[in-house]
Formats: structure tokens, sequence, C-alpha cells
């Protein structure tokens, strides 16, 4: 076949359609996020998380439109005649008053930026903590392994609530301490997996190539073997931060948590206590958000455990499939 002869058999091809392109590869996090759009639960999930966090933000926008601030008693306009609080729907209190005439919806969004902010934070120290003490009890082993197991072990079975009761009693109930708390008691959950992790991988020959190349134990295990816990770590991250809040809320029921007059979802439910029926929004409103954001959290956190397992990949292509 002469090359006119070819030119002209080209030529009668049709062009190449531009919207048909190759196999590209997907990084592991474009994977994880295109396998989320197909949860409905975890996109729901997510919305509800975003809703509570756009709350939180615009507390103080929400206390400058009704002119209550979160821990002004109005005991004049906020209760009736026989002092009992205001009903949802009341003028200027959507969603009611407390018993000392204070706004629910105020404290209800400031006690959102207190939930927040110690599910966060603490699971971050908790996090931070749990895995460097997981790395050096598994890399390493041996008499530090020991030590260091046998302490999370004694965390983990050490009655929390006991030990916040005696911290109060001597440094006095504050956020900060709350914080450390929650995260001290936390650590040990993601150490214990991240340590059996890490026994497994240092026995893998990328190890021993990096040991061979003259890599230090710490690059070995921050650069080569951390990379490779990433996934279960973000699994049990999402998923204490709402043991956290859970936590969070009863210290502050029980007194030990963040101090009164500020705004806590615990200590709310701590003043409703003994509420009868007849001011029902006093415990159902903060209970129910409580709820809602430990809920979306936990099913946030299946859903990413789900996304992150290879397993589950048929899963998801039935899904896309369905879709489609």
């Amino acid at each position: 076949m002469s090359l006119s002869t070819v030119e002209a058999i080209a030529g009668d091809l049709p062009p190449e359609d531009p919207a048909v392109k190759g196999i590209q590869g997907r990084t592991p996090l474009q994977l994880v996020v295109a396998r989320l759009r197909t949860d409905r639960v975890a996109i729901i999930s997510i919305v509800v998380i975003l809703l509570i966090i756009i709350l939180a933000i615009a507390a103080p926008l929400i206390a400058g439109i009704t002119g209550h601030g979160a821990t002004d008693a109005n005991v004049d306009t906020g209760t009736d005649a026989s002092g009992q609080p205001l009903p949802p729907g009341s003028a200027g209190y959507l969603l009611g008053t407390d018993n000392l005439g204070r706004d629910i919806l105020v404290r209800i969004a400031y006690g959102a930026r207190v939930s927040l902010l110690v599910g966060v934070l603490a699971t971050a120290i908790a996090t931070i903590v749990g895995v460097v003490v997981g790395l050096f009890a598994g890399y390493f082993g041996g008499w530090l392994d020991g030590i260091l197991a046998r302490i999370m072990d004694v965390v983990l079975s050490f009655p929390y609530v006991l030990f916040a009761i005696v911290l109060v009693s001597v440094f006095g109930s504050s956020l900060p301490l709350v914080i450390l708390v929650i995260a001290f008691f936390s650590f040990a959950a993601i150490g214990r997996i991240v340590r059996g992790q890490a026994l497994s991988q240092r026995e893998k020959e990328y190890v021993e190539a990096a040991h061979s190349l003259g890599a230090g134990n710490l690059r070995i295990m921050f650069v080569d073997i951390l990379p490779n816990l990433v996934a279960p770590v973000i699994v049990l991250a999402t998923l204490l931060i709402p043991t956290a809040i859970i936590f969070e809320a009863t210290l502050s029921f029980l007194g030990l948590g963040v101090t009164p007059p500020t705004p806590s979802w615990g200590n709310m439910l701590s003043d409703a206590e003994g509420v009868g029926f007849q001011a029902w929004w006093f415990y159902i409103f903060p209970m129910l958000f409580l709820l809602l954001t430990t809920l979306a959290f936990n099913l946030l956190g299946d859903a990413v455990r789900d996304a992150l397992d290879p397993r589950a990949e048929r899963i998801f292509a039935a899904r896309r499939k369905k879709a489609a």
C-alpha cells in the first residue's frame, strides 16, 4: 500500500472526538472524593456539619440581630407573668427562653462554638500524641513498646469522670482543662491502632530498603511509614470528634466542664434538669443539636472509612452505575 493510499484512507476517517480521552490516573484523595459524592448519607452529614459550623460562626450576628446576649438574663421580657420561660415563637425569641429569660437560640449558637472547638482541638491533640506514641511503640518495640503499650492500656481503663473530678477540685473547671482531659483520654485509642500498624509496616521490604540506603529511624517512621497509616488515622480522628463533643457535654452537665454562665450544650441540659414537659423546649433543642452534630460526624466517619477501603469499590461502582 502506497503512502498516497494511506493518506487518502486517513482523510476519509472521521476526526477524533475531543471528548474521548484516555484513561487518566487519580490520586487517592480524588478517589475518596469521588466515592463520597455517590454516598447520600455522607453528603447529608457534610451539609448538617456545615450548617452547624455556620451557626457557630454566626453566633455574634444572631445575638446582634435579636439583641440578646448569650449570658444576659432577662426576666422582664424573657419570662411570662408567672416567671415561667417563654415558648418557641414568642416575640423576639425564636426557640423560646430558659428559666432566666435567656434566648435559647443565641445560647445554642454559642454552645455550638464550644462543642466544635472542643471536638476539633481535643481530637487534633489526641491524634498527634497518639500517632507519635504509636509509631515509637510499634517501630522500636522491645521495652519501649512494653512501657508505652501499658500506659495506653491504663489510660483506656481509667474512669475519666473520677479523674476529671480530681482535676477540677484542684485546678478549677475551665475550657482548656476540659480539652486537655478529653485529649488525654482519647489519644490511646489512636495510639493502639497506629502501634499495631507500625508493627506490621516495619517488617515490609520498603523499610529494609530505606535502612540499606542509610535512612535514620525518624525519617523512616515519619516519611516512609506514616503515609501508609493516614487512612486509619483519618477514620479514627473523624470518629473521635463526636466522642469528644459528648465527653465535653457530659463533663459540663456534671458541672466539671465549661463554667456557667458561658453557654454549652451540656450545661444547658444541666440547667433544664427537673423542668417538666411544660417547658420542653428548654432541654429538647440543646439535646436535638447535640444529637444531630454527633450523629452527622459518626455517619461521616463511617462513610470515610468505606471510601478509604479498596474492598468497597464494588459498592461504589454499583452506585455510580445506578446514578448513570
